[in-house]
């Protein structure tokens, strides 16, 4: 089945699991969603991701997602730019999630990284999602 969002589809994944309270969820490998889950493990909100293979021999990702007296550590995750629209800020104009308590994922021409990091290093970009 061909996915037209594939960062949406990871972030659906990931909330669906959560919902059900599963230690592991599996997605298929790309790079632009191992560089979104380095985002979200260096921020710790989840506990890490691993190459592996499904059922039909095709590359995926096993991600571990991390709970805190039985609630899940990510309590909203919000896609931003889709494939029709794309949202882009500059480094003055990226958004701050709950002031400054969640995290927008940016990416920027330096690579995937989050809303702090990104102004760290003076650059904007299209900001994927926001977690919180």
């Amino acid at each position: 089945m061909a996915v037209n969002d594939p960062i949406g589809d990871m972030l659906t994944r990931i909330r669906n699991a959560q919902m059900l309270h599963t230690a592991t969820v599996s997605t298929p490998h790309s790079k632009l969603r191992a560089w979104v889950l380095d985002v979200l493990k260096d921020e710790g909100y989840i506990r890490g991701y691993e190459k592996s293979v499904d059922a039909k021999g095709h590359p995926a990702l096993e991600i571990g997602l991390k709970y805190y007296e039985g609630e899940a550590v990510i309590r909203e995750l919000k896609r931003v730019s889709t494939p029709g629209r794309r949202v882009y800020a500059g480094v003055k104009d990226i958004p701050q999630v709950r002031q400054g308590l969640g995290v927008a994922i940016v990416s920027t021409p330096k690579g995937v990284m989050s809303d702090a990091r990104a102004r760290e290093a003076n650059v904007g970009g299209a900001v994927l999602c926001t977690i919180f």
